[in-house]
């Protein structure tokens, strides 16, 4: 094969670059090299050791893919019938039944210890990674580093690359094995690396919090996730309601929160037309985007889902799974 002109090789080197810098996110910023070494420091000064420095990030990379995904979130594409059928497919719901089974005593051995029922945290692992067929193929460090990199939330993403680091430094996982989906999230529950730090669960007791290939490590971790951040294990989720004619539409936000007699005063009525429960939970009326007006009646732990996610789509997936799924 004959070599190239060295004038064809600068020329397309040039091109390279001028690519580069025209790349969606990354023009306003520091030359990478300078913004690394200042990464690095502060990385030093908050404890991570420089053999884990010098191995994530000796070949790291900027990933354009990764930005333009970030700015291509499925809410802002999809209706929300779109994202329900996608998302919850019948393959789902009956591969959702067969791990609840399959799994059933840690399931239910967690589920008694953090008071978060079984369903609901099968209903995560399926939404989240298909039951951890799916946990993404990016490193976590290529991805946090081209997020912290780009202009659009870097703050926040520095501070996740800099919990990532110290999350190999304490040995958890290897860097190779350190994978997880465009955003960072990671392992079969999808923890962000703050998420890792506050919530995850050394449940075998083997000195690693391993939310990638341990199931006893991924259940416990997502159910101290929901206890923690407020999960109430007498209570489901929320269901589909119908509306009276004439109904004051400005009623539906998360933020008006009204127990189960105001609302049966007000004509809402279950998806069948019948009476709402008569246990008086109290609970908002939401109305997905999208979602040509089917109108939910959800409660705390709608809003707990929430905290895991912030997506209307991803809470309303969570919350439909569990119902089908059941106890299995």
């Amino acid at each position: 094969m004959a070599k190239k002109p060295a004038r064809f090789i600068l020329f397309t080197l040039f091109g390279i670059f001028l690519t580069a810098i025209a790349t969606p996110g990354f023009a306003a910023k520091e030359p990478f090299d300078q913004w690394l070494t200042k990464l690095k420091t502060e990385a030093r000064e908050g404890g991570i050791s420089q053999a884990i420095l010098d191995s994530a990030f000796a070949d790291v990379k900027l990933i354009e893919k990764v930005v333009k995904l970030d700015r291509k979130q499925p809410e802002t594409v999809q209706t929300f019938q779109e994202y329900m059928a996608q998302r919850l497919p019948q393959s789902l719901v009956d591969s959702g039944k067969a791990m609840l089974n399959q799994n059933r005593a840690i399931l239910e051995e967690v589920g008694r210890e953090f008071g978060v029922q079984p369903r609901f945290i099968v209903a995560l692992w399926g939404v989240e990674t298909r039951y951890g067929k799916y946990t993404g193929g990016f490193s976590v460090i290529d991805a946090l580093t081209t997020l912290a990199y780009d202009n659009r939330r870097a703050e926040y993403f520095r501070k996740e690359l800099l919990l990532a680091l110290k999350i190999l430094d304490d040995n958890h996982i290897a860097l190779a094995d350190m994978k997880g989906s465009w955003a960072g999230a990671m392992g079969q529950s999808q923890f962000m690396p703050s998420s890792f730090v506050n919530f995850a669960i050394d449940y075998d007791e083997d000195g690693r919090r391993d939310i990638w290939t341990t199931k006893a490590d991924v259940f416990a971790s997502a159910a101290n996730y929901l206890s923690k951040s407020g999960w109430q294990g007498d209570q489901t989720w929320g269901r589909e309601v119908t509306l009276p004619k004439n109904f004051d539409l400005s009623l539906i936000d998360l933020k008006i929160a009204k127990p189960m007699a105001e609302w049966e005063a007000l004509g809402v009525r279950k998806i069948d037309g019948s009476a709402l429960p008569s246990r008086q939970l109290v609970g908002s009326l939401v109305q997905p985007k999208g979602g040509n007006g089917q109108t939910f009646l959800v409660y705390n732990n709608y809003r707990t889902i929430l905290k895991w996610n912030r997506s209307t789509y991803f809470a309303m997936s969570v919350g439909h799974l569990a119902d089908l799924i059941g106890d299995g």
